[in-house]
């Protein structure tokens, strides 16, 4: 097996303005493209688990499998145990790996599930291999990325432009690819799959509450995250810049006819 590297890093890290979307994440409204394929007996790998709400929902829906939440990040796992613990789930076990590299054998899983992933890694066909790798055959890779690029909202805001250029710089400059939705059937059919289904789905923020929450984190994500960090470190953007960013942010959110569209490419890849 090729040794782990990092060849990207994460450009969000584990702020609490991160976690705050982060922990909001339900199979239900991050992986439904994928639940209708699920089976109680199965063996499942969440690759990127984070602090493990998906995992979760995930083994309560494979009661009579296993569910493992891997992430990079050892410390994040802590929230991930935590969280499973707090459900009274027992079927469900998490580590540390490299999605380029993983520590299990060929033909483990009966699906392997990603969400939020592929944007930020170095090698995505690489990861898919990987992933495609210790998928039983017969079974699934499951991935689920948003696009950037292609989210939308309304009224319009030059800060709000400015945010979006400067987040894709900020993530392509960390080796990551921030437009990776509408990529994921090509590095799909690039590492080896011949059977990808491709589909699309969106998160909306437009209710007063909902626009509060999104507007909120982003704001002070663009202050306060590993993200701000890079951004000023990496000479992309002066904290007056960010400080301009995080206002147009609380701004949008207070418009009340505001709406914020997040698009999300998917692929179920059969091996």
């Amino acid at each position: 097996m090729p040794e782990a590297r990092e060849t990207a890093v994460y450009t969000h890290g584990h702020h609490e303005s991160v976690l705050r979307s982060h922990t909001w994440r339900t199979a239900a409204n991050s992986a439904a493209y994928l639940l209708g394929s699920l089976k109680p007996h199965m063996k499942i790998l969440d690759v990127g688990c984070g602090p493990g709400t998906i995992t979760a929902d995930l083994a309560a829906l494979v009661p009579e499998g296993h569910v493992t939440g891997v992430d990079r990040a050892e410390g994040i796992l802590d929230r991930a145990r935590a969280t499973a613990e707090e459900r009274g789930l027992t079927n469900v076990g998490f580590a540390v790996a490299d999605v380029h590299a993983l520590d299990f054998p060929d033909d483990t899983f009966c699906v392997v599930h990603a969400h939020q992933v592929l944007q930020h890694v170095g090698d995505p066909v690489r990861a898919l291999r990987e992933m495609r790798r210790v998928t039983r055959p017969g079974g699934i890779v499951a991935v689920r990325d948003s696009d950037y690029a292609a989210m939308t909202w309304y009224p319009e805001s030059t800060g709000m432009d400015d945010w979006l250029d400067l987040y894709r710089r900020v993530a392509r400059a960390n080796g990551g690819e921030p437009d990776a939705g509408r990529r994921l059937r090509s590095w799909a059919l690039a590492a080896g799959f011949t059977d990808v289904t491709a589909t699309s789905s969106t998160w909306t923020f437009a209710t007063a509450e909902e626009r509060e929450w999104w507007s909120g984190l982003w704001a002070d994500r663009t202050l306060a995250s590993e993200y701000a960090r890079r951004a000023t470190e990496g000479g992309h953007a002066s904290e007056e810049r960010l400080r301009a960013v995080s206002r147009a942010w609380r701004e949008w959110g207070r418009h009340d006819d505001g709406w914020f569209s997040v698009l999300h490419g998917e692929v179920l890849c059969r091996k």
